[in-house]
This record gives C-alpha cells, structure tokens and sequence, in this order.
C-alpha cells in the first residue's frame, strides 16, 4: 500500500489492520513517535492526519491511504509546528522527553484549529499523559503561542 507521511510517498508491505505507529516505527525507521500504552489513552503515539491529532497506536494503517501523515520528525517543516518546538525548548517543557512528542503533535493540532485558545480549551487538547508533570510548562507554551498570558485563568 502506498502511503504519505512527511510529504514524501512510501509503499510499505503491511496487513491493513496494521498500527500506523508500527509502520512509522519498525517498517519506516521514524522512532520519534513513541509506544506507550498501545489503547489511545497516554497520547505518546500522537501524528497529525490531515492536521487533525491522531492517536497512532489504534490507527489502523489502512485508515490513512490517501491522507497527509505527519509525524514529530517532520514538524519543523511546519511554521507553526517549528513554532510550537521553540516554545517548548524556551520553557524548557521536556523533562524525560518521552511525550514530548506527542505533546508538540497536540499543540500543533490545537493551535491550527483554534490559534486563540481558552485555557479550559487547552485542557481539554493536551490530554496526553505526562509522568514528569510539566503541565504547567505545557500550558505557558501554548498560552505564550496564543498571544496571552499564561496568568489567565488561575495558570
């Protein structure tokens, strides 16, 4: 089947019902997308598909024929995703890193849909799970993307 990730077409040899993150991962060589629960729920495995936040590790590969795949490597290709990774490294967001990309994904999603978020909005779209708890570095980021202060709302 052929898909695109990264702008770039690949053809891959893969049951449909495949993960699309064991594709990006084992078939394609991308490891910045990350396993970490494998039930949509931690977020780690997190690509945009056609910008909107995809939880790859439920994604069956068969699901994204024909749609724009674009995974933590490729952000920076992006104004606002290359935007979203200053952000995170100004307020020193990362930790152990390991959500991180995930976490830049659904920033990224969040701010192409919604470029002024509330901040009751943006807790509702970084749900992904961080065991360092830098939720509050998170939140300033994006708030500081937002043009707003990360004063609002009690943050």
């Amino acid at each position: 089947m052929e898909l695109r990730i990264n702008q770039k077409t690949y053809q891959v040899d893969a049951d449909d019902d495949t993960p699309l993150l064991w594709v990006i991962r084992d078939d394609l060589g991308m490891t910045g997308t990350k396993y970490g629960c494998g039930l949509a729920q931690c977020g780690a495995c997190s690509v945009l598909v056609n910008g909107n936040i995809v939880r790859s590790c439920v994604t069956p590969v068969s699901g994204v024929i024909g749609l724009e795949v674009t995974t933590i490597e490729a952000i920076e290709t992006d104004e606002l995703g290359k935007r979203v990774v200053d952000a995170w490294i100004e307020h020193q967001v990362a930790q152990c890193g390991y959500c991180q990309s995930g976490q830049v994904m659904a920033a990224t999603a969040l701010l192409k849909h919604n470029p002024k978020p509330t901040d009751a909005q943006i807790s509702a779209a970084m749900i992904n799970l961080c065991r360092c708890g830098t939720y509050n570095s998170i939140r300033a980021a994006v708030h500081e993307l937002a043009g707003m202060t990360a004063q609002k709302e009690g943050v």
